[in-house]
């Protein structure tokens, strides 16, 4: 049983990050993969891994067919209706403006749906402005920090399909050149790791996004600081994924080792 007291603090914050990163494995997969494989995906001993894997199970958040695993109904929630990150209603509004207001800088979320970059929402203020869209977010996930998170995640082939629909083609001097080499930098990409791109979508502005891990949608949160701000942009970004962390952590929080 998890009680509130500070020893059991560091095993609740170990526990929820390796659910996490097992989460993350089975949505790298959506035709679902075995126990062994998530847990070399994810790092985890394999007796860890199977004790989450059927502690989720058991919780609803992941379903066992024919041997592999494979998000359950309770995942879905994550960025589904009953989800604090859903595109409508209050939640992700009061979100975005609690966590912009917090690292006084502009925050970004957006999704992959139905073959397409879809910004959901941005908050920002008349004092940290967000970046114009001077250049359509949908067409040009390459160039930026929110696009490129979200290409990172997807499989294969969906992502060679969209690549397909929507050219690799540079906005700046600081983009990348052509397909090939955006292909060469998300396999360079560490998991879990913020992706920063600098300059290439917008001159003078420096931005990094987060994977956010849940459900069947890649998402991605961001933020975007000014080129002479850049020293506030690492410290930023580790708030913003440590804000993102614990909102999420609410669905996963009986899980304990």
């Amino acid at each position: 049983m998890i009680t509130a007291s500070s020893n059991a603090a560091p095993t609740l914050i170990g526990s929820v990050q390796r659910a996490l990163r097992l989460l993350e494995a089975v949505g790298a997969h959506r035709d679902g993969a075995p126990a062994k494989q998530l847990a070399r995906e994810a790092g985890l001993p394999l007796p860890t891994a199977y004790h989450l894997l059927r502690t989720l199970t058991h919780e609803g958040y992941l379903r066992r067919e024919n041997g592999v695993f494979l998000f359950g109904a309770a995942a879905e929630r994550l960025v589904g209706g009953e989800s604090p990150l859903r595109s409508s209603g209050t939640g992700m509004t009061e979100s975005l403006n609690r966590w912009r207001d917090s690292i006084g800088l502009p925050v970004y979320c957006a999704a992959y749906r139905e073959g397409e970059i879809e910004l959901i929402a941005v908050a920002d203020a008349p004092h940290i402005p967000a970046v114009d869209e001077w250049a359509s977010f949908r067409e040009t996930g390459h160039a930026h920090a929110l696009g490129q998170c979200l290409l990172s995640q997807l499989d294969e082939h969906t992502r060679q399909d969209h690549l397909d629909r929507h050219p690799v083609e540079p906005l700046t001097r600081h983009s990348v050149r052509d397909r090939p080499a955006f292909l060469e930098r998300l396999r360079s990409l560490e998991r879990m790791e913020p992706v920063i791109e600098r300059q290439e979508y917008a001159l003078g502005t420096i931005c990094a996004a987060i994977p956010i891990t849940g459900g069947f949608t890649a998402a991605a949160m961001a933020i975007s600081v000014p080129l002479e701000q850049e020293d506030r942009l690492l410290p930023a970004v580790e708030q913003l994924r440590g804000e993102v962390t614990n909102l999420l952590r609410s669905a996963v929080f009986s899980i304990s080792i």
